[in-house]
């Protein structure tokens, strides 16, 4: 799928200590979103990202965030075809963040 690269959650959380221009971008849908998150990520759903990707910054690394990391790939390939250089997909998702850096946040 357009060759994105996964990111591991343990390589992400080192990333997010040193550098500041990484774009979270959750596309889970609200309810998941309110349930758990990633501290600085942006929920913007699945279903709004064609009719919202103005909202999406084309000057940092967007990294594409889900439950699992499939719905998440989907949207970074789409963001690639729209022209988005720097796209990542967090491997996982928050299921992996959970279990690899943060053992505190809820899980579903």
């Amino acid at each position: 799928m357009h060759d994105i690269p996964q990111v591991q959650a343990q390589t992400l959380n080192q990333r997010l200590r040193k550098e500041d221009g990484l774009y979270l971008l959750d596309v889970r849908e609200p309810w998941e979103f309110a349930h758990c998150a990633i501290a600085g990520s942006v929920n913007l759903p699945m279903g709004e990202i064609v009719a919202r990707r103005h909202e999406i910054p084309r000057d940092r690394t967007v990294v594409c965030i889900c439950h699992h990391g499939m719905r998440s790939l989907q949207v970074a390939a789409f963001l690639k075809q729209q022209g988005y250089e720097a796209v990542e997909n967090l491997a996982g998702g928050v299921e992996a963040w959970a279990q690899d850096v943060d053992p505190d946040m809820p899980r579903y």
